[in-house]
């Protein structure tokens, strides 16, 4: 091993990816010496394929609705969101020549419609500064004396050298889409120095579900639907918007959404289920009504599935027909009121079983990591290890789809990166910040 024994850094951050990035620039831009390690071969892996390949960087909705969409350690995100939040972020990447679009849902896209820009932005942003970055690096351990940082080990070409320092930022992210280099590797060192790790699972993940019977409506999307996530037969969330099927998954920003608490009830074994409402804009009278109108125009000689057919998108109609135990090809005279009352309850009641969860290869975000409770929710440092600071998808916080988990590693990165290193703790805060979502 080749050692050190020079401090040539005020910090060393650990991850290139959004929080990283982040973290170096702005400890870089106040003037501190700072290296950046990445163990693949380019920064900013998954900020180039997040979004699609687009980006989602941020959402703009007001403050607290945003931190609505913070679904777990809400309240302790809060101080960072408010020193750097959605605005901040939006005005940061246009000083940095990226032209920003606001579509559907305050979602934040570069006008490019290219994750790449973003992701070089940020690279060319901590090069200017004076962020030595190097790749290839793949840390292998982080020592501490005294409850202090003292250094970081890592490995080039399997080689292995030794950096003394006081300041680390652990911004290794979680281990959704392992392939980007999110492997969970900060989990064991934040292990190894006492830090506790809750359980980590795939969070804003496809479902696989199971239909009673009939065939699945793979390939089917559907578009203004109202889903409810049933647990034991009990609601555990609802949401509006877009989902998709596969022959064996459902996926798309509704499922997506409800996939944190189903993934949760599924870990502790509990029954969980879909209950989709195709038609939430009427009422069960007013889709009676409709369908018995439909019946009535129907000419002669027309079967059930061409009254399926303008009441469902194509796929769906084999399914419906075998809940509501018809044969598609049979003539229309054939839907009594009791079969016409079966379809209108699996209209608005069209119930998935929830068999099991996608991995973490498919997830876009990790729900779990560092307890945020051995941190200083003022400047993230840790409370049980002097200059040890989190920021990122490696933190126990997550959020829905639409450019809020970005938001949350580009704030936590910027608070990190400031290196306040007070020491105290957040509890003068506790009592003026509101409740954690449930």
């Amino acid at each position: 091993m080749r050692e050190n024994n020079g401090i040539l850094y005020d910090v060393i951050v650990i991850g290139a990816g959004a929080a990283g990035l982040m973290a170096a620039g702005t400890a870089a831009e106040s003037g501190r010496r700072v290296l950046l390690l990445e163990k693949m071969e380019k920064a900013g892996r998954k900020i180039r394929i997040t979004g699609k390949g687009r980006c989602n960087v941020t959402n703009l909705a007001p403050h607290e609705e945003f931190l609505r969409h913070v679904r777990w350690r809400d309240r302790f995100f809060r101080p960072a969101f408010e020193a750097f939040d959605n605005r901040a972020t939006f005005d940061f990447f246009t000083g940095l020549g990226v032209r920003l679009g606001v579509e559907r849902g305050e979602r934040v896209f570069p006008e490019s419609g290219d994750a790449w820009e973003i992701a070089n932005a940020l690279v060319h942003w901590c090069e200017q500064n004076g962020v030595e970055i190097r790749y290839h690096s793949r840390v292998t351990g982080i020592d501490a004396e005294d409850d202090a940082i003292a250094g970081v080990r890592f490995e080039v070409e399997g080689k292995e050298e030794y950096i003394p320092c006081q300041n680390v930022i652990l911004c290794t992210g979680g281990v959704s889409y392992p392939a980007t280099g999110s492997t969970g590797d900060g989990y064991a060192f934040a292990d190894r120095l006492g830090h506790t790790v809750c359980e980590v699972r795939p969070s804003l993940v496809p479902l696989e579900y199971r239909l009673p019977a009939g065939t699945p409506p793979d390939g089917v999307e559907l578009r203004n639907v109202k889903v409810r996530l049933l647990v034991d037969g009990r609601p555990r969330g609802e949401e509006f918007g877009e989902m998709e099927f596969t022959a064996s998954t459902v996926a798309g920003p509704v499922i997506l959404r409800l996939s944190r608490n189903a993934v949760d009830a599924l870990i502790e074994e509990k029954r969980v289920e879909l209950a989709i409402d195709l038609k939430p804009a009427v009422t069960t009278e007013q889709l009676t009504a409709r369908i018995e109108r439909e019946v009535a125009a129907l000419p002669l000689g027309a079967t059930v599935n061409d009254l399926l057919r303008k009441l469902l998108p194509k796929g769906m109609a084999p399914a419906m027909a075998t809940k509501i135990r018809v044969p598609r090809r049979a003539m229309i005279r054939e839907m009594t009121p009791t079969r016409c009352e079966l379809l209108v309850n699996a209209l608005k009641h069209f119930l998935l079983t929830v068999t099991d969860y996608r991995p973490f290869e498919e997830a876009i975000v990790t729900a779990g990591g560092i307890d945020v409770d051995d941190l200083d929710a003022l400047t993230l440092e840790s409370r049980i290890v002097q200059g040890l600071y989190f920021a990122g998808e490696i933190l126990d916080i997550d959020a829905d789809t639409g450019g809020y988990n970005l938001q949350i590693a580009f704030s936590t990165g910027r608070m990190a990166g400031q290196l306040k290193g007070s020491g105290a703790s957040a509890n003068a805060l506790e009592s003026s910040l509101p409740a954690e979502q449930p």
